[in-house]
Parts: structure tokens; C-alpha cells; sequence
């Protein structure tokens, strides 16, 4: 039976500053946590009812539907509560030229962030660059959105301007005004940026991007979705690279 000490900790990760002060994340949503169990994430904690399949297979707390209830951030409980470690490391120096990086510049919407976190993984991208001012990478949110490329895909929070500039590659910035997505060249190391569908890039983004690029328009919708807009320009990108067969 957990104690009042416990159920008030565990309820209290749902807010980013209490994640913060204990430097741990939840996971509620069984096949996600089952994704990142299969990328080989270690979990502090781990409370499930006797309902979750992967308990007789693993040593967790076993808890009540009752309990699980008082501790869950969703108004219908999982069968599963996982607790992991925020871990934030440091971006290499000289990374940027090894490969292709997928920056977010302000992205807030945490289902967004996590798309994002899957177009990168999809397209076998090295790392995601993200702002400050994007959703809390350890929010539920963006866990259950990006599925297990949470943990398969390393992610750095990093101040983009100066790290866009740090290293000599080409940095291509999404925006309506650029050249033709199709018409990119081919490159071996790159860094996409994506920036928020209201603000777009931030200016000081805008002045580290060497080239623009934008997806035409056929219709008349005004924009695409982030995630859309992402997984089209990271596909031209992988595409035109050398050696590859599209």
C-alpha cells in the first residue's frame, strides 16, 4: 500500500517544476512504456496493477486500481506507472557536422515536439536540437506522441543561434518564402529547422540559416502543420543524399 507521502509525490510529477526538483518523468500509456522498455530504458519506479501484462514479467510495486487511481495525471487510469530519470546531456563539440540534426525553434505544442521526435527517428536522423522555449521534452505529452523515439533519438536543449553557427554545415531553415524543397542538393551533413506554426523562425535563427526552403502550394490552405512540414523536407533531404536510391 503506497503512503500518503507517496501518493502526494507521484501526483505531484505532473507538474514540470516538481519534475524538475526531483529530476524525474512519468510514463502512463502501457505501449509506450513497453516502447522504451524495448529501447532499453531503465525506469526508477514502476507501479502497475495486477492488470498489466508485463508484470508477471518484471519486478514492480504492485498497486490497487484505487491507488493507481489517486496517483495517475489522467482522468482514466492506466494499468501502469512508470517514473524515469530526466537526463540532459551536453551537446559534442563539432556534433553538428556529423550527419543530419533536426532543430525545433519554439515549438510549443507537446504533441508537435513528440511527431517531431518520430519524423526525426523515421528518418534515421542523428539528433534533435530543441529551444528553451519548446514543450517540456518530459511532459506525458510529448512522451506518448513521440512513442518510443523518446528514447531512441538523442535530444539536446541548446541556445540555437550560437549553436547553429558553432559548426560550418548547412543550416536550412523552413519558411514560405524559400526555394523549392525539391531542388535541394545533395549533402551529407545538414541541420533542418522547424520553427512554430504562429511565429515561425525566430530572428535570431533566421540570421544562422544559409538556405531557405519551402514546400509549394497547389491549394489554398494557408499552412501545414509542423509535423507535416518536417517529414516532407526530411524526406527531399535523405533523398537527395549520395548513395541513396530515391
Amino acid at each position: 500500500m503506497l503512503t500518503k507521502a507517496q501518493l502526494s509525490r507521484l501526483r505531484a510529477l505532473r507538474e514540470k517544476k516538481n519534475r524538475e526538483a526531483e529530476g524525474l518523468y512519468v510514463v502512463e500509456n502501457p505501449k509506450v512504456v513497453a516502447e522504451l522498455l524495448a529501447a532499453g530504458v531503465t525506469f526508477a519506479e514502476v507501479y502497475a496493477t495486477a492488470a498489466w501484462p508485463g508484470y508477471s514479467q518484471r519486478a514492480r510495486v504492485e498497486i490497487t486500481p484505487e491507488e493507481m487511481a489517486r496517483i495517475s495525471h489522467f482522468p482514466t487510469p492506466s494499468e501502469v506507472f512508470a517514473v524515469g530519470r530526466i537526463e540532459r546531456p551536453s551537446l559534442p563539440a563539432g556534433a553538428l557536422s556529423q550527419g543530419l540534426s533536426l532543430a525545433l525553434d519554439g515549438i510549443q505544442d507537446p504533441g508537435n515536439v513528440g511527431t517531431l521526435l518520430r519524423i526525426a527517428d523515421w528518418f534515421a536522423f542523428d539528433r534533435v536540437l530543441l529551444s528553451p522555449d519548446c514543450a517540456d521534452l518530459f511532459s506525458q505529452k510529448v512522451i506518448n506522441a513521440s512513442m518510443g523515439s523518446f528514447a531512441r533519438v538523442k535530444t539536446f536543449t541548446v541556445d540555437l543561434p550560437s549553436v547553429l553557427t558553432s559548426d560550418c554545415v548547412p543550416v536550412l531553415g523552413c519558411d514560405l518564402g524559400g526555394d523549392d524543397v525539391h531542388t535541394l542538393p545533395s549533402v551529407t551533413h545538414a541541420v533542418v529547422v522547424i520553427g512554430s506554426e504562429g511565429r515561425g523562425l525566430s530572428e535570431g535563427v533566421r540570421n544562422a540559416v544559409t538556405r531557405f526552403v519551402t514546400i509549394p502550394k497547389y491549394g489554398g490552405a494557408e499552412s501545414l502543420n509542423a509535423g507535416v512540414a518536417a517529414a516532407i523536407v526530411c524526406d527531399n533531404l535523405r533523398r537527395a543524399q549520395p548513395g541513396s536510391s530515391g
